[in-house]
């Protein structure tokens, strides 16, 4: 386990790194996940992410092998509000971290899954995946066709009365009506706490690595 609290200009973030990874190992590139939380963490303490989804996960799993970013959003805000100051904190932590620019990973839960369909979107040459997980449907569905190319999996609680599975149906549906070839999962029974139950998954980290960039 080695997740610490840090500040990137407006942001607050939690940041794991796996055993030796730094600007110092030049031997090995480590692959990256950035991950957006729900609409319940925001605020300006990191620290509280630690309790659900994938930053709990980071908490408990020995050696975790991925640099795992979780920027805070401040309260009162969306991801949309600056997705450039997004980018960068991600270039700004795989550079000093030796991160693998071609093994980057975008994910997000509820509102953070909102968030990873935009920023994905906005950026699919920076993401090898994206895995938006109980997430609400963009106002403009076929701006999903950006990411016709991209490795998509997108997770759903078929009870979800938070965020109803539907709206993942219209992100699947304007996605494969451009070309894209999504993969889709309605987990039977499961509720909105598929947010956290869904990083539990050890399948999931074995699917993202599957995908690298093209060069």
């Amino acid at each position: 386990m080695n997740q610490t609290a840090h500040r990137y200009k407006s942001l607050q973030y939690l940041l794991h790194t796996p055993s030796g990874a730094g600007a110092e190992d030049t031997r090995r590139k480590h692959p990256v996940i950035l991950f957006l939380h729900g609409a319940g963490e925001r605020g300006s303490d990191p620290t509280v992410l630690k309790d659900y989804c994938l930053p709990k996960l980071v908490e408990t799993e020995t050696d975790f092998p991925f640099i795992v970013i979780s920027p805070q959003c401040p309260a009162g805000q969306w991801w949309v509000y600056d997705p450039p100051l997004l980018m960068s904190l991600l270039d700004h932590v795989v550079r000093h971290y030796f991160g693998d620019d071609r093994r980057i990973y975008l994910t997000g839960a509820s509102m953070g899954g909102y968030g990873a369909w935009m920023l994905g979107t906005l950026y699919p040459q920076h993401f090898a995946a994206v895995v938006p997980v109980s997430a609400p449907a963009l106002e403009k569905p076929a701006s999903a066709c950006a990411l016709r190319n991209i490795p998509v999996w997108a997770l759903h609680g078929s009870a979800d009365m938070t965020v109803p599975p539907e709206q993942t149906e219209i992100m699947i549906d304007a996605l494969r009506a451009c070309g894209g070839t999504p993969q889709v999962t309605y987990v039977p029974g499961a509720d909105h706490e598929l947010t956290t139950t869904a990083y539990e998954d050890m399948k999931l980290y074995s699917w993202l690595r599957m995908h690298t960039l093209r060069p």
